[in-house]
């Protein structure tokens, strides 16, 4: 039997059997619901929301995070089904990037070259680093158990987009705590943890998603 024969036969089983779409949206729903209330109850939201939304640069931050996290969403619902074609919605996520870095050259244009080196560092850059991947835990935890029941093309590669999305989505939610707007704070300290969370994802799904 040929190789592409054998991933349409599983496939065609794991459809039967197992519908990874809505359980994956189950968990995920959970590990959201569990992030947020750690957030709200242990962290919080920053206590001059109400005013920062008419800020355009917090608008910018919370809807490219937003976006950021449904486009990885779309691709982790895709990566554990065999023979799935995933460059679609792996190009996709070349949106809020090219929307990122537009908004990181608009700030180099409007502000003085002296606060570059401030606006990326911000007040809170160590916060950022251990919050987003404290948020990601629950989601990321979900999304692998659901792709261990789920067959994969590359492990390592659902792992990494389980990570990417998690990351991606606690970087969502933690967007309503961080007092740092600037484009700069969050192309280097946003970035940094959700790839951090990508790596990790990529590691544990080489070793545990393996069928």
């Amino acid at each position: 039997m040929k190789t592409d024969d054998l991933i349409k036969m599983l496939a065609q089983d794991a459809a039967v059997s197992f519908r990874l779409a809505p359980m994956m949206w189950a968990m995920l729903l959970l590990g959201v619901s569990a992030s947020a209330t750690l957030l709200l109850l242990k962290i919080g939201i920053r206590t001059d929301i109400a005013e920062a939304l008419f800020a355009g640069r917090v608008l910018f931050k919370l809807g490219l995070t937003l976006l950021s996290a449904l486009l990885a969403v779309n691709l982790l619902l895709r990566v554990g089904r065999p023979g799935a074609d995933l460059r679609l919605p792996a190009l996709l996520m070349m949106i809020p990037l090219a929307i990122l870095i537009l908004g990181v050259l608009a700030e180099l244009l409007t502000v003085p070259p002296s606060l570059w080196a401030i606006n990326m560092m911000g007040r809170n850059a160590m916060v950022c680093l251990v919050v987003i991947p404290f948020l990601s835990l629950a989601p990321m935890v979900g999304a692998m158990a659901v792709l261990r029941r789920a067959a994969p093309d590359s492990p390592g590669v659902a792992g990494a987009v389980a990570g990417l999305a998690a990351g991606c989505v606690a970087a969502a939610l933690y967007a309503w705590r961080c007092p740092d707007d600037s484009p700069l704070f969050v192309a280097a300290w946003y970035t940094l943890s959700i790839t951090a969370i990508s790596v990790t994802g990529y590691m544990f799904g080489k070793r545990t998603l393996r069928w």
